[in-house]
């Protein structure tokens, strides 16, 4: 590995050279030690698989490290996102304005409730949520807006409470992306009234499958563990410590209960996240000096009061300065054993939701824009300097051999 940028002028792999790397090098990987394997070996030998004391170790310890006065743990992002939906009262008729660069769980969650996303534009710099776009998109059923912090970078939230507080509609930061990071010195997860978190294995710490929800609202907090629990006010453990059995389900939950031994799993990562997330950014420090001289790669602004939690490390190619198209400059990467991927498909183009609500191109042009154009990097905490040098000179050979003219 550690491949030097004499390669660059070489024949690029995907026509016949050689490749920088024959080990193909994943954008994103989990870290395990065996500290986390002594953690859930203990919760496996132990009387609670689930609904057991280790969730509320957790949530916990989560909220703790966000700052936030309640965190709720469930099954995945997803169900975060749902939980918060479900928290805020989100029926048939209500509007959520969602960011159209995004996973599509942002717009399917406020679906899963009745509700119907709409979809606003994101700025071209950072790939966030456009307040400007947002007011555009602004009516009477407006009763959320879901922001997504994208690649880590949390949103402006300022800017968009001052278009959502007069009207008392509640902002959702889908922080699927940014655990660790901060904005003007406010940690993520204490930016919106409701913060949702993925814990899948490519995030910047794992439980397997998991995801949070970070809130100082006790109310919504309650809320959201019943419908974590088919809408049951009480689950297993806490009739076992009443030793009662009669239990009452007072409104439509699902099972979005997480397991003890995923918890165990995640409160020993969380005492390493730190140290992650500073990994992180010092390789996408590395990113930004190697790339900011190639004319064809431009890395996503970020901005100078945001401390960037660095889930995706993405650039935007300068297409006009390519001779080829994005989609042959990822196949070529690929070829070199960079294993680049896109984040991603602007929502409104997939076929549901084109299907469904009648979406269409030209409804989001920044989004759709920078889709043509997006590519997102090997981006990890274990990765070593070796793996980050075979990323930097594989990007400027595949840009400098497909280079315009």
């Amino acid at each position: 590995m550690g491949a030097t940028d004499s390669r660059s002028s070489l024949l690029v792999a995907l026509e016949g050279g050689e490749p920088v790397r024959r080990q193909m090098l994943p954008y994103g990987r989990q870290i395990i030690d065996e500290g986390d394997v002594a953690a859930v070996s203990e919760a496996l030998r132990s009387d609670w698989l689930t609904t057991g004391p280790r969730v509320r170790e957790f949530e916990q310890a989560f909220a703790d490290f966000a700052s936030a006065r309640e965190a709720v743990a469930v099954n995945s992002g997803t169900a975060a996102l749902h939980a918060a939906m479900h928290a805020l009262g989100i029926g048939p008729g209500d509007e959520v304005i969602v960011p159209a660069l995004t996973f599509a769980a942002t717009a399917n969650a406020v679906i899963y409730e009745g509700g119907t996303p709409v979809f606003a534009d994101v700025d071209p710099a950072t790939l966030l949520l456009d307040p400007a776009s947002v007011a555009s998109r602004l009516t009477s059923r407006t009763r959320a807006i879901a922001a997504v912090d994208y690649a880590g970078q949390p949103c402006d939230y300022g800017a968009l409470r001052a278009l959502t507080s007069h009207r008392g509609i509640p902002l959702v930061a889908d922080a699927c992306h940014a655990i660790g990071g901060s904005r003007g010195g406010e940690k993520v997860g204490t930016l919106a009234d409701l913060n949702a978190f993925s814990l899948h294995p490519v995030k910047s710490m794992t439980t397997g499958e998991g995801g949070v929800i970070t809130t100082n609202d006790s109310a919504l907090a309650n809320r959201m563990r019943v419908f974590r629990n088919h809408g049951i006010t009480t689950d297993h453990r806490q009739r076992e410590a009443q030793g009662a059995h009669y239990y009452e389900m007072t409104e439509l939950g699902y099972n979005y209960r997480i397991t003890d031994f995923q918890c165990a799993l995640g409160t020993s990562q969380l005492r390493r996240l730190a140290d992650w997330v500073r990994r992180r950014q010092e390789i996408a420090e590395r990113y930004d000096q190697a790339f900011a001289a190639e004319p064809a790669i431009a890395p996503l602004l970020t901005h100078p009061k945001v401390s960037h939690g660095r889930h995706l490390y993405v650039v935007r190619l300068r297409l006009e300065r390519l001779s080829v198209p994005r989609d042959r400059i990822f196949a070529a990467l690929r070829a070199e054993g960079i294993g680049v991927n896109v984040h991603y498909l602007p929502v409104h183009l997939h076929p549901y939701y084109r299907a469904r609500f009648g979406t269409g191109p030209g409804l989001c042009p920044a989004a759709e824009s920078a889709y043509a154009a997006i590519l997102t990097l090997p981006l990890f905490a274990s990765m070593h300097e070796a793996d980050v040098d075979d990323v930097i000179s594989a990007v400027r050979k595949v840009a400098r051999y497909f280079a315009a003219g």
